[in-house]
């Protein structure tokens, strides 16, 4: 039987990020991909130039047709963007018993602000405890601890007291010519190593390396394999997107780079 995942998260009419990018790496990795749209956006690789948000209860809706008929292995939680969504993801997920990989999207890659200040608190609350793993990069682990900036394994640390199993603490927004990450659990922490690439197209980075996590706990995957398949993927990803010349700004990774050019 073929592996699904489920993703919620928003739209990108660009096609780099959110659920196009969420679904594109469940296929890439070889799982069935559903989904349930949180916002639609009007995107493309320059800017946000619109948000849309769908109503809470239609978010709900979505949720409550996939997991009632499809057998979800895995999910992934994206731009939620207010604190009332949070609680509703949250209440409407309380039944299922599988993984769930966290990305705490606040920013697009182009600087638009896709996370409401106030609904931090309510992230930290809600969903932080339910996550398998969390996947903030160094930005977005220092908001979500109020701002501070601190050592990576300091944020970790701080991150996991909240409550989620496990936090990759994603390297990109770091110096220097290595880009590492790391996975930390409250007994372990792994680093993943890999050269900086010298390219602008990284739309969507965050996304499909969650949404690749994901789909290998769908598979049934161990932690720490599926986030080492996800990462290596997503590297090969960023050195082909440059083949890809989508758009004028921030270009996406090229998903399916083992299938085409």
């Amino acid at each position: 039987m073929v592996a699904k995942a489920l993703t919620i998260a928003g739209s990108d009419s660009g096609g780099g990020a959110g659920i196009q990018a969420d679904l594109k790496a469940f296929s890439a990795m070889g799982v069935y991909g559903a989904s349930v749209i949180t916002a639609i956006t009007a995107q493309n690789t320059q800017a946000v130039t619109a948000i849309h948000p769908v109503p809470d209860d239609v978010v709900t809706a979505q949720i409550a047709a996939v997991l009632s008929d499809i057998d979800i292995g895995a999910i992934k939680i994206g731009m939620l963007g207010r604190p009332s969504l949070i609680a509703a993801v949250a209440e409407a997920l309380a039944a299922f018993d599988g993984p769930v990989v966290l990305d705490p999207v606040m920013v697009a890659k182009s600087g638009d602000t896709l996370l409401a200040d106030d609904a931090i608190d309510a992230l930290n609350a809600r969903l932080l405890p339910r996550a398998d793993v969390l996947t903030p990069n160094l930005p977005e682990a220092a908001k979500l601890l109020g701002g501070a900036a601190s050592p990576v394994f300091t944020q970790a640390r701080s991150l996991l007291a909240l409550g989620p199993k496990a936090v990759l603490m994603k390297g990109g927004h770091a110096a220097g010519q290595t880009c590492t990450d790391y996975l930390c659990t409250p007994g372990s922490e792994v680093a993943l190593a890999a050269p900086r690439l010298a390219t602008r197209n990284t739309h969507g980075t965050g996304c499909s390396y969650s949404s690749a996590i994901a789909a290998g706990l769908a598979k049934g995957l161990a932690l720490e394999v599926a986030v080492r398949t996800a990462h290596d993927w997503l590297h090969q990803a960023i050195i082909r997107a440059d083949h890809l010349n989508v758009g004028q700004g921030h270009g996406p990774v090229h998903h399916f780079h083992a299938l085409w050019e």
